[in-house]
């Protein structure tokens, strides 16, 4: 499998392109937002099954599909932070936009990631449309103890350095200021579906739901019932964003 390099602030993202089988236009570009790690160490291995997936929704979908690792996570460099890991997926998407052929760029976030893809397309002109996937509504709960989150964020491996961040209230800030919530609205009239599972027992279905309401302008939620947290393994969830991506295709 091929590893590609991201450059980001100075920082070397690692990345994967799924790309269509012989023949396929791959004129679509989909870029895959990963979550924040959820277990001890998980940093390291963080988004190490995406590149199998893009290969899969490519193959299957006929889109160039890129998966990349935020700063801090897998093999790319760096301490996590929101505005860093903003400026990553800016910078992915500039990545995959800049490859020959490419007409148009959508983002798929689960969890975290999703959350992100929100806040990201809301400034940003480039993305044609979003489909989250467990995404949080804000981070207050992080926010609130912004000492105690930086902890666990070292335990999970996500800031490496001793001495990072060299200031804990504006690296805690940018945590309070990320909020797809007040952001949502700038999505429509781009497409965006949001996804959870009724049984999601870390991110509650009322943080979808008001992201739908928040954004209206056909913003589209579809409930998996009796799914959890972690959609990107659920048959039905890949199923919904196929389908998802093939009506993407036929509007483009």
């Amino acid at each position: 499998m091929v590893t590609e390099v991201i450059e980001s602030e100075g920082l070397r993202l690692w990345a994967h392109t799924g790309r269509p089988a012989a023949g396929g236009e791959g004129r679509l570009g989909l870029v895959l937002v990963h979550g924040f790690p959820t277990g001890t160490r998980w940093a390291e291995s963080s988004g190490r099954t995406y590149p199998e997936f893009a290969d899969r929704l490519a193959a299957e979908t006929g889109w160039t599909v890129l998966a990349f690792n935020f700063r801090g996570t897998g093999s790319s460099e760096g301490d996590f932070s929101m505005a860093g890991w903003m400026a990553d997926l800016g910078a992915a998407i500039g990545y995959l936009s800049g490859q020959p052929g490419i007409e148009g760029v959508w983002l798929a976030g689960f969890r975290t990631g999703g959350t992100m893809a929100i806040c990201q397309a809301a400034a940003d002109p480039r993305v044609r449309g979003v489909a989250t996937f467990a995404a949080p509504a804000e981070f207050d709960d992080w926010a609130a103890e912004p000492r105690r989150f930086l902890q666990t964020a070292r335990q999970l491996g996500v800031v490496r350095s001793p001495d990072y961040p060299a200031d804990v209230a504006a690296w805690s800030q940018e945590l309070k200021e990320t909020r797809a919530i007040t952001v949502v609205d700038q999505i429509p009239p781009r497409p965006l579906m949001v996804v959870h599972g009724s049984l999601d027992d870390a991110v509650p279905l009322s943080d979808a739901r008001v992201l739908v309401d928040t954004a209206g302008g056909g913003a589209e939620l579809r409930v998996i019932t009796g799914a959890g947290h972690r959609l990107r393994h659920d048959p039905r969830a890949v199923a919904v964003l196929l389908g998802w991506l093939d009506r993407q295709a036929a509007g483009a």
